[in-house]
Parts: C-alpha cells; sequence; structure tokens
C-alpha cells in the first residue's frame, strides 16, 4: 500500500508540473481567474486538460507495475485534484486566503507569493487526492 501511495503520488506530482505549465493553454492561464463565464469556462477547460493529464500519468503507473486502482477512490481522488484545483485558479479564494493569514502584500504581488501558495496548495491537495486514490 504503501508503494502504491509513493508511486500515485509521484504521477500526480508529475501530471501536475505537466499540465499546469506545459498542457496548459496561454488563454486558460491568462483568462481563467478573470471573472464571470469567460474566467469560469477558462478555468474548467485548464481543469480538465489537467485531470486528462493526470488520467495519463496514473495509467502509465498502472501499465508499469500493474497497480489496479479501485474505480471509487481513483474517481474520487481525481474529483478531489480537480476541484481543489479550480477553487485555487480562480484566484480570489487564495488571496482571500492570504490576505486572512496575514501574508504580505508586495510578497504576494511582487515576490512570487501568489506564485507559491498556489502551488503549494495544489501539491498539499495532491497528497490527499493520492490518500484518497490508495487507502
Amino acid at each position: 500500500m504503501a508503494a502504491d501511495f509513493a508511486a500515485v503520488f509521484v504521477a500526480l506530482y508529475a501530471a501536475h508540473q505537466v499540465g499546469d505549465h506545459w498542457i496548459q493553454t496561454q488563454h486558460q492561464a491568462d483568462c481563467k481567474g478573470q471573472p464571470g463565464w469567460s474566467g469560469r469556462l477558462a478555468c474548467a477547460a485548464h481543469v480538465a486538460t489537467y485531470t486528462a493529464t493526470a488520467v495519463v500519468a496514473l495509467a502509465a503507473v498502472a501499465v508499469a507495475t500493474g497497480w489496479r486502482p479501485a474505480v471509487v477512490p481513483l474517481l474520487a481522488g481525481l474529483a478531489v485534484s480537480a476541484v481543489t484545483h479550480y477553487i485555487a485558479d480562480r484566484r480570489t479564494p487564495l488571496r482571500w486566503l492570504a490576505d486572512r493569514l496575514g501574508k504580505n502584500p508586495a510578497w504576494l504581488e511582487r515576490g512570487g507569493g501568489l506564485y507559491a501558495l498556489d502551488q503549494s496548495w495544489h501539491v498539499g491537495w495532491l497528497f490527499i487526492a493520492a490518500l484518497t486514490i490508495t487507502v
């Protein structure tokens, strides 16, 4: 079980890096945080391709190792990843949380803070997703 968790987490992390930086289109990156339906749709499109990238990575683990995930936990874990990714990438929820935690606005805006908080949010939820899928 520990090896399954490790393989799934690594696959989700690798898929995150590829899906969030290479697969995401420039339009999605530019628009996913905008207000209204155009922003929501751009974010949903990004999350769809991001999740598809995770599915490919998990399928590669299954093929390479013989791992056979249970369907319900797999779908639940992918849902955890997708929903939390959407929340973060809409921008406003993470900014609200950062403000409530007293994060320095200059660090957030000009010091890379928002990106660091975004990425750490994603990785933390990937950990939960991997647990959901394998435990």
